[in-house]
């Protein structure tokens, strides 16, 4: 039986986000695949999805599957993943490369939140970047991955950065967080996807995001009106969910939102890419 003292612990754990939601000492967890295959210049599917924390769910596990089999994408953002401490892979995973980037520690459930990017290569390097600021009630920051990956017979190398920003503050703090990437984003070089769940649910963060983005040179996915409409939004808010690129080319009529999923509101976003060095040309 349990002692009080257990039953005071566990009891915390399950209902007090003070004592339930604590910091991850580590900044990133990573697996390497044995097979490592560099990034097609001719053709970089990338796939971004907010799954909900539903990755231990049968449902989600048949969807995700399903979408590995059909579009085979190169690059793969998801935004709040679970994993478990004792995690010593990811089995939807065991063909590909990730770097997981915690936010927080659940000790209810022994599991880490945070986002995974996977390639079908291990990235050059990788780096977490953390809110300074912390989401109200759960008292957690927010957390962005960024991974560097070489590019086949190319002297540039790719940025990938998956990003989920920061809910439930005031605008100056959201504003701090598009800061702190747009620093990191704009001294690289070469070619780059930035993607994720921004939480832009109304105008104002919209414009920010707007403006980082024309600052920095991005260019958004291009969503035909009737694929647009399916990407997830608070009643008339603009999108939450994007993909923004510098230094590719987008392939004409390659995006899409993958709306025959039922595991997560959010519905993944894929676009497929190329890349040309124009400094060869």
């Amino acid at each position: 039986m349990l002692d009080l003292k257990e039953h005071v612990d566990c009891f915390a754990r399950k209902f007090l986000p003070f004592y339930r939601f604590i910091p991850s000492e580590k900044f990133t967890i990573d697996r390497s695949h044995l097979v490592q295959t560099e990034l097609n210049c001719n053709s970089i599917k990338v796939l971004s999805w907010n799954i909900a924390k539903n990755n231990n769910d049968k449902v989600w596990i048949r969807d995700f599957l399903n979408i590995l089999d059909k579009y085979q994408p190169d690059l793969i953002f998801l935004q709040e993943f679970r994993l478990s401490v004792e995690a010593e892979n990811i089995v939807e995973l065991i063909d590909m490369s990730w770097n997981f980037a915690p936010n927080f520690i659940d000790t209810h459930h022994q599991t880490y939140s945070g986002i995974l990017t996977a390639a079908k290569i291990s990235p050059l390097s990788k780096r977490a970047v953390i809110t300074k600021h912390y989401e109200p009630i759960i008292n957690t920051p927010k957390v962005s991955l960024i991974t560097e990956y070489p590019l086949l017979n190319q002297r540039e190398t790719f940025l990938a950065i998956n990003s989920h920003l920061i809910n439930f503050v005031d605008l100056d703090k959201f504003k701090t967080q598009l800061h702190e990437l747009e620093l990191v984003l704009s001294v690289h070089r070469g070619p780059l996807i930035f993607a994720g769940d921004f939480n832009t649910w109304n105008r104002e963060r919209a414009v920010l995001l707007d403006k980082m983005a024309t600052r920095l040179g991005l260019m958004p996915a291009t969503f035909a009106p009737h694929e647009s409409k399916k990407i997830k939004r608070f009643l008339l808010s603009p999108p939450l969910d994007y993909i923004f690129y510098r230094g590719v080319s987008e392939k004409q009529v390659s995006a899409k939102v993958l709306d025959q999923i039922s595991s997560s509101d959010h519905k993944p976003l894929l676009a497929e890419f190329s890349y040309v060095d124009r400094k060869k040309n």
